[in-house]
């Protein structure tokens, strides 16, 4: 925040544009807050009413001090709404769309990431969230999931989880798995083929549960949470809640191997144009 306050003051911009929910946004948009400089909130409104998150309560503050909230869906409209916030709310759609769109013809072009997965069938598995991975028995379970799983698993696993794991004594029985195949963090072009060539995805990321839903990617997504910020996921088809118990997760991975269901072809996120919807409200507002 210290060092946001700096670069505020420096640059002196019109307005702050924050997206998501993490610890930096909540930085950004008070440090611009303190300056007396407007704040747009990108992804606003989302919530998952889950106060054991830290994410739920960075983009609830962030919500309230913001001056544009550039809403995703409509349920995010409506809980902003409710919440009587002070800046004006806009129904956007999600700028993640909008880069699946854009950097799915790149990534064909450019990765290959596929040339190292020895799997034709793969569940692509992340896992990150402190109330997963700060979690022992939880630990337990995904790794018993791993290895019980239908599907060979591959896990880019990252860098608090590979710390948890190994602070735990857990990584080496992890590395013996021989049906998971774990890659170290890897970037977005890389990501975005291996979602568009698994089978399905196992996750506690919200940023995934959005990309999934992109019509280029049509992905199911079992969501190893207790809740998610991503109701419309959900209840578009796209997304099933299935906690973080082992025996819950593996009939999931069970019935899915069954399931023949076929995906929305629209993402409930948008068409990929929120991009230029926030931009011309910016232009029109701000600039």
């Amino acid at each position: 925040m210290m060092k946001m306050d700096q670069l505020i003051g420096k640059v002196e911009p019109a307005i702050v544009l924050v997206e998501g929910d993490t610890n930096t946004v909540l930085s950004a948009a008070l440090a611009a807050n303190k300056r007396v400089v407007s704040i747009g909130h990108v992804e606003a409104g989302l919530r998952s009413f889950d106060l054991r998150m830290p994410e739920e309560h960075n983009r609830r503050l962030t919500d309230h001090i913001s001056d544009f909230l550039f809403a995703p869906t409509e349920r995010a409209r409506t809980n902003l709404n409710k919440e009587n916030v002070w800046g004006k709310i806009y129904l956007t759609g999600n700028t993640a769309i909008d880069a699946v769109v854009e950097h799915l013809p790149i990534a064909e072009k450019k990765s290959t990431i596929m040339k190292k997965i020895p799997f034709k069938h793969f569940v692509l598995a992340t896992a990150h969230r402190a109330e997963n991975v700060d979690n022992s028995d939880v630990l337990e379970s995904f790794i018993e999931v791993f290895s019980k799983s239908p599907y060979p698993t591959v896990y880019p696993m990252h860098p608090r989880t590979k710390k948890r794991l190994q602070e735990k004594g857990m990584l080496a029985k992890m590395e013996t798995l021989k049906n998971v195949l774990i890659l170290p963090p890897i970037g977005y072009l890389d990501f975005l083929m291996l979602m568009r060539n698994c089978r399905l995805i196992l996750t506690d990321s919200g940023g995934i549960q959005e990309e999934a839903t992109a019509p280029a990617i049509r992905k199911r997504v079992l969501v190893i949470r207790l809740s998610t910020e991503r109701q419309e996921a959900v209840e578009a088809g796209f997304a099933k809640i299935v906690g973080t118990d082992k025996a819950k997760i593996l009939s999931a991975l069970r019935e899915e191997e069954q399931d023949g269901e076929v995906l929305p072809s629209v993402s409930p996120f948008g068409e990929g144009v929120a991009s230029q919807k926030i931009v011309e409200i910016i232009k029109n507002s701000v600039l």
